[in-house]
């Protein structure tokens, strides 16, 4: 009888999609972290974490910084990177319209899980991307139990 009353047309959902999309961009919501372990984008050094089950894997994304100006620490389960990336070079012939690379000095905390080794930690770095593998602490293993 009343069918529409009981349906929604596909473009409501989507016209409320855009309108937060919107509110986003003007208010800045979309520069929030996306979760409570996050940062906000455009924070430099960009950080993927990830673990396997031996250990806890970050990688850093920090292109054009010199590997002796990087410092990696572990103290009470947090890991700081910090680091300094040179200005680049300014050419007075040229004239900059806009400047999105970041310089200067940065630094980043990550909380470990509680299982993370702090006494294991190996750090490289190679081709602007720094790699920093931390241990995991060997705890008791789940053991299977025979039922008679």
């Amino acid at each position: 009888m009343y069918s529409s009353l009981w349906t929604f047309p596909t473009r409501f959902f989507a016209d409320f999609d855009r309108l937060h999309r919107e509110l986003d961009e003007q208010f800045g919501a979309a520069a929030a972290p996306s979760s409570i372990r996050s940062v906000a984008p455009g924070s430099f050094p960009a950080v993927n974490v990830g673990n396997t089950p031996n250990s806890v894997e970050i990688y850093a994304f920090a292109p054009g910084v010199d590997a002796s100006r990087l410092e990696v620490t572990v103290d009470r389960g947090v890991l700081s990177i910090a680091g300094e990336r040179a200005p680049e070079p300014q050419d007075d012939k040229a004239r900059r319209y806009s400047r999105e690379r970041f310089n200067g000095s940065f630094r980043r905390a990550i909380a470990l899980p509680e299982d993370a080794d702090a006494s294991q930690v190996q750090a490289s770095y190679r081709d602007g991307v720094l790699r920093i593998s931390i241990a995991r602490q060997s705890g008791p293993q789940p053991r299977r139990i025979a039922v008679q």
